[in-house]
């Protein structure tokens, strides 16, 4: 299930990429802009596109949520939390204290 939906949300982020790119630039940003010469420069082709945009939007918005369900219900069975599934060391045995060495006599000459 979450292989059939993940493919459609790849497919509507393709066909929603695409349209925007279809779309009619306002310009101005970076001097970057539309000239009146586009693919599909008409006034209802501009609410077409624009409408189309945000029915993939939504498709696409759908998707996400239902594939975030999917993979936390894939997670639900197994432990909350990580440190549940980290392994049990027991703790080292700490080395015996060492006694100081008694000071050394002092040489005679």
């Amino acid at each position: 299930m979450i292989n059939v939906l993940l493919v459609i949300h790849l497919l509507i982020a393709l066909a929603m990429v695409g349209l925007i790119l279809l779309q009619r630039s306002e310009g101005g940003a970076l001097g970057i802009g539309g000239s009146g010469s586009g693919l599909m420069t008409g006034r209802a082709a501009g609410n077409l596109l624009t409408r189309a945009t945000g029915i993939l939007a939504a498709g696409f918005f759908v998707t996400s949520l239902g594939l975030a369900l999917l993979a936390n219900a894939g997670h639900a069975s197994r432990n909350a939390s990580i440190m549940d599934q980290a392994p049990v060391q027991a703790p080292a045995k700490a080395p015996a204290p060492v006694a100081p060495a008694a000071p050394a006599a002092p040489l005679s000459r």
